[in-house]
């Protein structure tokens, strides 16, 4: 029965993907690229103030995507921080991590994650994360890219760390809203 219903429904919408006009990007490099390991593509090492003191390398900046998609390695210096809950309105975001341990609440559900494990946070969902152990790394990616390497280029540039309210200008300078405090963990 389940199978007759994909089936159905897969032809249902065969005509409108048979139809549908995939439009090339001919702005984009056709050109692959690589980046090193402990190397960033664009801005060297990025080393955020305000929300915690980790550092990231671009590895696939939206300037590469047109906007389409951004990739982070961060590297997590700031055990017991993490963001405040907020919300990207029109950005999904996936965590995988490579070393470590974190926690995050994405709505109402808490997550624990450690070496190997990923996360897919939507857009329009409040969430936060907080790096539990003393040191770690991961990948962070968001679809489309928004203007999240500008905020990280931000939040380096800082003379001190931001007062809640300056912060939340940060964030809405960026097209996110901050929602509430982080998430504590023990």
């Amino acid at each position: 029965m389940m199978r007759r219903k994909f089936i159905q429904s897969t032809l249902a919408v065969a005509p409108l993907v048979a139809t549908a006009q995939i439009q090339p990007n001919t702005d984009r490099d056709p050109k692959g690229f690589k980046v090193n390991d402990g190397e960033g593509r664009y801005h060297g090492h990025i080393k955020l103030k305000g929300v915690n003191s980790n550092i990231l390398d671009v590895k696939v900046s939206g300037k590469d995507t047109n906007g389409d998609l951004a990739v982070f390695e961060q590297t997590s210096l700031s055990p017991k921080r993490g963001t405040p809950s907020h919300v990207h309105p029109s950005q999904d975001e996936i965590f995988h991590v490579h070393d470590g341990e974190y926690a995050f609440l994405v709505g109402q559900d808490k997550y624990q994650l450690k070496t190997g494990d990923s996360i897919f946070l939507p857009r329009k969902v409040p969430h936060a994360w907080t790096q539990v152990s003393e040191k770690g790394r991961m990948m962070v990616i968001f679809q489309p890219a928004g203007k999240m390497e500008e905020f990280f280029v931000t939040m380096a540039g800082l003379e001190k760390d931001p007062t809640p309210a300056e912060m939340a200008k940060f964030f809405a300078d960026h097209d996110m809203q901050v929602v509430g405090p982080p998430l504590k963990v023990e």
